[in-house]
């Protein structure tokens, strides 16, 4: 429920900031437009943000004759979580990662890089989905994918803003506030998406997940593989899309102070010392 209040909150937010900055570019004009445009995008981004997301990774969906093995995990996993199955997808990048997206249990897909099928064990690759089943268990899915399409939204309002901005004869911007909405809609828009998601969510999913694969320091494990494969491989698709960031299990952007503002990752070192006491203990704190 909580969830489902913030994903409104957010579209409010969103379609306000629309009506704001329309007014700004365009007047009366410039407001109606952009209302209309902010509906059309929460229209989208609820019942398809999740298509828009694995088209933007060019993910290809499995099933169990295409990948037998990797899927039997994954619907073993579901069934032990009590979850329908989800679509099953794969990313052809080397970068190990994998993210979950949907907007409610019954509509859900997990998708996973090759990377991440080469460079970690079965076991380790197990706790991943596992944590990305948490995810879904968790409903939290809803608003990191809606967040993500509604910041590329604003990226194409940015360029709106660019575009029609009166020009002199050199070419470049008369229009001072467009100017100043340029510079500042990207940072708005991680600040958005930082207010929208709490950090806290990935060690839900490190907990639940866990649960889900009974294996915590599998999971540990997986963690440190991923954040040592990912410093040094780029994501190519997460680097042309940095808004989407927040939706993997580790941080796939490698560098860039903008990119960086997207991160909504907890520390990759918390995480780990958090399941090897769960490891010790069977507790989670």
């Amino acid at each position: 429920m909580f969830n489902w209040f913030k994903t409104v909150l957010l579209m409010a937010a969103i379609t306000a900031l629309f009506i704001v900055i329309g007014g700004m570019i365009g007047g009366m004009i410039g407001m109606t437009i952009a209302l209309l445009f902010a509906l059309t995008i929460n229209f989208v981004s609820y019942w398809f943000s999740d298509q828009i997301v694995l088209k933007m990774y060019n993910a290809q969906e499995i099933d169990e004759t295409s990948a037998p093995q990797f899927y039997r995990m994954v619907r073993e996993l579901a069934m032990h979580a009590r979850l329908p199955m989800p679509r099953l997808y794969l990313i052809n990048e080397d970068q190990p990662n994998a993210f979950a997206t949907g907007r409610n249990l019954n509509h859900t897909a997990v998708a996973a890089t090759t990377g991440i099928l080469r460079v970690l064990s079965e076991r380790e690759v197990r706790s991943v989905m596992a944590h990305e089943l948490a995810h879904v268990k968790h409903r939290d899915i809803l608003i990191s994918t809606i967040s993500a399409t509604m910041a590329g939204a604003i990226s194409a309002l940015a360029n709106c803003a660019t575009f029609f901005s009166p020009r002199d004869d050199q070419g470049r911007p008369t229009n001072s506030i467009s100017g100043v909405v340029v510079a500042l809609l990207a940072v708005l828009a991680a600040g958005l998406i930082q207010m929208s998601i709490s950090r806290s969510r990935e060690f839900e999913a490190d907990r639940i997940g866990a649960k889900i694969s009974g294996d915590p320091q599998a999971l540990a494990s997986a963690l440190e593989k991923i954040q040592r494969y990912a410093a040094g491989i780029p994501f190519t698709a997460a680097q042309e899309y940095p808004a989407t960031a927040q939706m993997m299990i580790m941080n796939p952007l490698t560098a860039g102070a903008i990119q960086n503002l997207f991160s909504t990752h907890p520390s990759t070192e918390e995480r780990i010392a958090r399941l090897m006491v769960m490891t010790r203990t069977g507790r989670y704190n």
